[in-house]
């Protein structure tokens, strides 16, 4: 059983959690807590190197769940409650922290999602999340957007990653070959005129959904064909990026569940 904090597995997982050079030099992300690994397991995903206390996990039914399929995997090593926590990014694990590979998925039709400086994690990661929910084909997060893989924003995925065709950091020439099949480039904008549920979703189209602090910024209104805004009553001037993004998503969908 690994015990050490200066292990070299703790010390490696710890540079995936510290650093989005290390993550990107070796295609890798870092997970934790039993429902995130045990969900990557369920979508065939496999570590390359997992820790994981015992007694923690045998703690819960879903841990003593998640324990059982780790006995006979490889690249999976017991270790103390200490070296896990070393290598973990809350500050209270649950005995289970673990590298996987990127995952690799193809475009798929549908929406296509842009997120534009989206620099807050927990906002990033709820838009994966929505996202994923709502049928995307594709997100592409432009410049500016917080790490793709930073942990936090893999925490509020839930999982999303592994089913969510990703794209990161193209600049924009490229973006606007991404975007070549959408006649329909939507930006959410907060001094738009047109309320977002008069726009029509059902054909090919895309959203983009711009900073939490400044909106779309030029290059993404440069691209946009139409502006759309979320009409409130309230005395807020603007929702949030990740509820207004969910709202237009579940737009999105709900327009194209009802064709029939």
């Amino acid at each position: 059983m690994i015990t050490s904090t200066t292990n070299p597995h703790v010390k490696r997982l710890r540079s995936l959690r510290d650093s989005a050079k290390e993550r990107r030099g070796e295609r890798s992300l870092l997970l934790e807590g039993v429902r995130l690994v045990a969900h990557a397991f369920a979508m065939g995903a496999r570590p390359r190197l997992l820790l994981y206390a015992p007694a923690q996990l045998e703690a819960t039914p879903a841990g003593a769940a998640l324990l059982a399929q780790l006995l006979d995997q490889p690249n999976c090593w017991p270790a103390s409650p200490v070296a896990v926590a070393a290598a973990a990014a809350t500050r209270e694990p649950q005995g289970v922290v673990a590298a996987f590979a990127w995952p690799a998925l193809s475009p798929r039709p549908g929406l296509r999602l842009v997120l534009d400086g989206i620099q807050d994690p927990g906002n990033l990661g709820a838009l994966l999340r929505s996202a994923e929910a709502a049928g995307v084909g594709l997100v592409v997060c432009a410049p500016g957007c917080a790490d793709l893989y930073n942990p936090k924003v893999l925490r509020a995925a839930m999982g999303a990653h592994f089913s969510l065709p990703l794209r990161s950091d193209p600049d924009w020439e490229r973006l606007n070959d991404e975007l070549a099949a959408s006649p329909l480039v939507y930006v959410a904008d907060a001094q738009a005129t047109q309320p977002y549920y008069t726009a029509d979703w059902r054909h090919a189209a895309a959203l983009i959904i711009g900073s939490e602090a400044h909106g779309p910024s030029p290059p993404a209104r440069a691209l946009a064909t139409q502006a759309l805004a979320i009409p409130m009553h309230g005395r807020a001037e603007s929702l949030n990026a990740a509820v207004a993004g969910s709202i237009l998503l579940f737009e999105s969908l709900r327009q194209r569940s009802s064709i029939v």
